[in-house]
């Protein structure tokens, strides 16, 4: 705890000598319900409430957990700048101290009503790595000229990718990206489709020749949401295709086929740098979903800041989630 506020003590608190609650606390609070899933200031302060026994072991909390409009009201009036300042010594201070392994995602959203006047037609997008590990967004950045790609590869030159499996969608399946992954000491796992035409063709004609030859499969069964769906993943290393295409580190294809309900059956194919087992490949592309429902609401709120990861973990109490926090008590 003496670490996290020292990271966050040149915040000035906007309430002046009107406030109860400590707010390196409040914060402190927020943090760790943000990590557990909470994604508005109703959520915040019911963890709050329900950890406040073990709560109590690390803050003093001597007016008792703080409420949600408490919560709401203090987000809304702290500097968006200075908290900046102090979310990235934080972060940093956490990079340093937490090795980062496992799944990176790669996402792009759009930044609704956050356009300037007259732009309503091309909001700005903002381009996150989410650490499946952490359940945290590393770093987002704002895509130049609304160009997802190449803000992804600003994004990934600020990270270190040792131990790491970055995944993206197939907008980001390019050589720049491979290369950068690859130079940054990191794996991937990257959606190919048709704006790929020539990976995509020689994936499909290497599964076909590994399921010719009854290659290893593995099938997975959920039933998230109350709707049922079937993956079954298969892998096969390729020997000539990183040097056909000038594709840096690929060594495996892969194809998942999904099937939910009455739906029409899915084939997804994949480039990868290892040859995962088909269960592992289920694992990280499954975390890989994770990214969009996930992050909280707000980060893409018209209080999303530009360039910054400090949006992506506080609530702001405006933002777009279906249980807005002035709702319930």
């Amino acid at each position: 705890m003496d670490s996290f506020a020292e990271c966050f003590s040149p915040l000035v608190d906007p309430r002046k000598n009107q406030a109860q609650h400590d707010l390196t606390e409040m914060l402190f609070i927020a943090l760790l319900a943000t990590l557990c899933g909470a994604t508005t200031c109703c959520d915040i302060a019911l963890f709050g409430r329900a950890k406040e026994a073990l709560l109590r072991t690390i803050l003093v909390l001597e007016h008792g957990i703080p409420s949600h409009d408490t919560f709401s009201r203090v987000f809304r009036i702290l500097d968006p700048n200075s908290f900046e300042s102090v979310f990235r010594r934080f972060t940093q201070a956490f990079a340093a101290a937490t090795k980062i392994k496992g799944v990176v995602a790669l996402d792009g959203k759009a930044l609704r009503r956050a356009y300037e006047r007259g732009q309503s037609h091309m909001p700005p997008v903002m381009v996150t790595a989410w650490s499946a590990m952490t359940r945290m967004a590393l770093v987002n950045v704002l895509a130049p000229g609304n160009n997802e790609a190449a803000g992804a590869l600003q994004l990934i030159e600020l990270l270190q990718l040792k131990g790491c499996v970055v995944t993206a969608d197939a907008l980001h399946c390019h050589r720049g990206m491979a290369k950068a992954v690859v130079e940054r000491g990191g794996d991937y796992v990257l959606a190919v489709k048709n704006n790929q035409p020539g990976l995509l063709r020689d994936a499909k004609a290497a599964i076909s020749a590994a399921e010719r030859k009854k290659a290893k499969q593995a099938t997975t069964k959920d039933t998230d949401h109350g709707r049922k769906e079937t993956r079954t993943a298969i892998v096969t290393p390729v020997r000539d295709m990183a040097e056909k295409h000038n594709f840096p580190g690929l060594k495996a294809v892969a194809r998942i086929t999904s099937k939910r309900g009455r739906d029409k059956t899915v084939q997804r194919y994949f480039l990868l740098t290892q040859r995962y087992t088909p269960a592992e490949l289920l694992r990280i592309v499954r975390e890989h979903w994770g990214i969009p429902t996930q992050r909280p609401p707000c980060e893409a709120s018209s209080n999303a800041l530009p360039g910054t990861t400090a949006s992506s973990s506080i609530c702001s109490g405006t933002c777009d989630s279906p249980a807005p926090c002035g709702e319930g008590k």
